[in-house]
């Protein structure tokens, strides 16, 4: 009985020290180094020298200062968009020219962080690590681990 139960301790103290996986052998923490790296050498290749990388893993630039205040995460927002897959350029999404309108929190991390930080009239581009993202998700349009790039005019928010 002894043997068995030290093995079955052994078992558990083994499985607690394991990588720092979701139960199905992804490292979060392993992929967003490497999105991190792509973010930086992209923004490298491409002379981008004005992006702030946020505390989240978020790199953003504000391209329109805007004025007022910032929305928050409670906030509904009126906004223009782009949105463009970093590894290839290629737009998967925009609102056509139309004004779209959202709750915030209901976004994706990545505009959930990024929008507060633009002010009514404020323009940004957004470069957002899969983990802010869609994540190991495959949306169709949208591969898993994709970093995505979002340019974000804030035309209004309530």
């Amino acid at each position: 009985m002894k043997k068995i139960l030290f093995f079955i301790a052994i078992t558990l103290f083994v499985g607690a020290c394991g990588d720092k996986d979701d139960g199905d052998g992804f490292d979060a923490e392993a992929q967003a180094a490497i999105d991190d790296k792509i973010i930086q050498d992209y923004l490298e290749e491409n002379n981008l020298d004005n992006v702030t990388k946020h505390s989240s893993g978020l790199y953003y630039e504000i391209t329109k200062e805007g004025t007022g205040g910032n929305p928050n995460i409670y906030s509904t927002v009126s906004v223009y968009y782009e949105g463009r897959l970093m590894e290839t350029g290629e737009v998967f999404d925009d609102n056509g020219g139309k004004v779209a309108i959202f709750l915030l929190n209901g976004l994706i991390k990545g505009w959930q962080i990024g929008i507060p930080l633009l002010k009514k009239g404020g323009t940004g581009t957004f470069y957002i690590p899969s983990g802010l993202a869609y994540g190991t998700s495959d949306t169709g349009t949208i591969p898993a681990n994709s970093v995505l790039i979002f340019d974000i005019y804030l035309a209004d928010f309530y």
